[in-house]
């Protein structure tokens, strides 16, 4: 149970640290508006992925519940999901690039919505949350929908930290990824490395 818990923790780690939309949107915020705007940003992400979260406790628990073969189909698609994710990153550019030329200035509540709306309305985060979740079950004995919550407590709070720290450092984060080009591909490699095994701890 703690082996799990610590492993989807890392994982975790490594996708909130590696360059995405969420947290190169999170960074040019706070570069261009200030760390209490990058900071509400973050949270608006966050509360969408509790909208996520929910969604899969109750769609996945209620699969699980109904149908076991249903739920391996579910896996395996997961599996081949988090594959193409690894393929994608592969054939991406490692270049980290920042743009905030044609951002304008928006109130705290303004990047609060926009974050959440970002988030909940993205089907790729729902396709993610259900391809990465599912796998990280930890419990015969505790209901799926309290370990999917406890995943979802965990993914949250992790990635809130990881961001927050990327919006109260903005200016040094943004100036040691222009100066570094290395650092590109150093987190692409760890973000394809963790998508590949993920994938294949579901398959075995």
């Amino acid at each position: 149970m703690i082996e799990t818990l610590f492993s989807f923790v890392f994982a975790t780690a490594i996708l909130a640290i590696s360059p995405g939309p969420d947290n190169i949107f999170v960074l040019t915020q706070s570069i261009v508006n200030g760390t209490k705007y990058g900071i509400a940003t973050v949270l608006g992400l966050m509360s969408g992925c509790l909208v996520h979260t929910t969604l899969v406790a109750f769609g996945v628990s209620a699969i699980i519940k109904e149908n076991d073969s249903l739920f391996f189909i579910i896996k395996l698609l997961g599996a081949s999901y988090l594959l193409f994710l690894a393929y994608k990153v592969y054939k991406s550019d490692a270049k980290i690039v920042l743009s905030n030329s044609n951002i304008q200035k928006e109130s705290v509540y303004q990047l609060f919505k926009k974050g959440f709306i970002m988030n909940v309305l993205n089907p790729k985060v729902a396709l993610f949350f259900l391809a990465f979740f599912p796998q990280f079950l930890f419990s015969k004995t505790i209901s799926n929908v309290i370990q999917f919550y406890t995943l979802g407590a965990l993914f949250i709070a992790v990635s809130f930290l990881v961001f927050t720290i990327i919006a109260i450092l903005a200016g040094s984060i943004s100036s040691y990824l222009k100066e570094n080009a290395k650092v590109g591909v150093y987190l692409k490699w760890g973000q394809i490395i963790v998508f590949t095994f993920i994938a294949i701890m579901i398959l075995l």
